[in-house]
């Protein structure tokens, strides 16, 4: 018999969905449009930037056929950037998502339109993996896009590879200590709610069954904490209803 599958995403599945993330390419080679389920691909033209689904990309740059280009979060001085807020600047908050665009009058493929042809998005597929996204920002699928560019366009990455790893991992420590103090302050108060704004996909699969566990703990420590409550004002009622009226005889009656 199977065991039961732990609830939520695992590490390789939330890296699957990450696939479908858009990404930026400088291609080596001419290509024409492919049509896909999501829509069409851009005509490929060197050496013009083009943006492309993530496993598209990464098909390509296996090829020789294009190189990738990193993300502006991705860099050192952004790492650093980012790692300075969480710890100096604001060491109770993860820092903010990336801001949706302002306006696009074009539509990619993946993206969905309204009646009035406004493009809508929706988290977490933002295009905050682009060339285009600022810096300083963390989008929803950061840590494994960050993985999966390291292990396979190594090469294309502004700064060297043990660079960016070792600023990736002060990053993680950094965010994953954040996610246990938060979640330890929510069990010891026992109620209110976990301010989870910013914290990546891989963070929140990670750390789902430890945030769980410790929302149960509070909840069961609550209702022990209520049972007592009123076994104590009860045993009080009865005291005084024994003690403290006085009866019919007592009165002389």
């Amino acid at each position: 018999m199977a065991l039961p599958l732990p609830p939520g995403l695992t590490h390789s599945e939330v890296a699957f969905l990450c696939e479908m993330e858009m990404v930026t390419v400088v291609p080596r080679q001419r290509f024409e449009s492919i049509s896909l389920l999501s829509g069409d691909t851009p005509l490929l033209r060197p050496p013009h930037r083009a943006q492309l689904p993530l496993w598209l990309a990464l098909l390509l740059k296996k090829q020789r056929r294009a190189n990738i280009v990193p993300p502006p979060w991705l860099h050192p001085a952004s790492l650093s950037e980012l790692i300075h807020h969480e710890t100096k600047v604001d060491p109770a908050q993860f820092s903010a998502p990336p801001p949706p665009p302002a306006r696009s009058d074009t539509r990619h493929p993946g993206e969905a339109t309204r009646g009035d042809g406004a493009v809508r998005l929706s988290p977490p597929f933002l295009r905050g993996s682009t060339a285009e996204a600022p810096a300083g920002f963390l989008p929803y699928h950061w840590l494994e896009m960050a993985e999966t560019l390291l292990a396979h366009a190594a090469d294309d990455m502004a700064a060297p590879a043990g660079e960016v790893r070792s600023l990736l991992r002060d990053l993680v420590e950094v965010r994953a200590a954040k996610m246990r103090a938060s979640s330890a302050q929510l069990g010891a108060v026992g109620g209110g709610f976990l301010d989870l704004t910013g914290v990546g996909a891989v963070e929140l699969a990670e750390n789902r069954a430890f945030v769980l566990g410790v929302v149960d703990g509070a909840r069961r420590i609550g209702a022990s904490a209520e049972v007592t409550r009123r076994e104590e004002e009860e045993e009080g009622g009865a005291g005084f209803g024994e003690g403290g009226e006085e009866s019919d005889e007592d009165m002389g009656f």
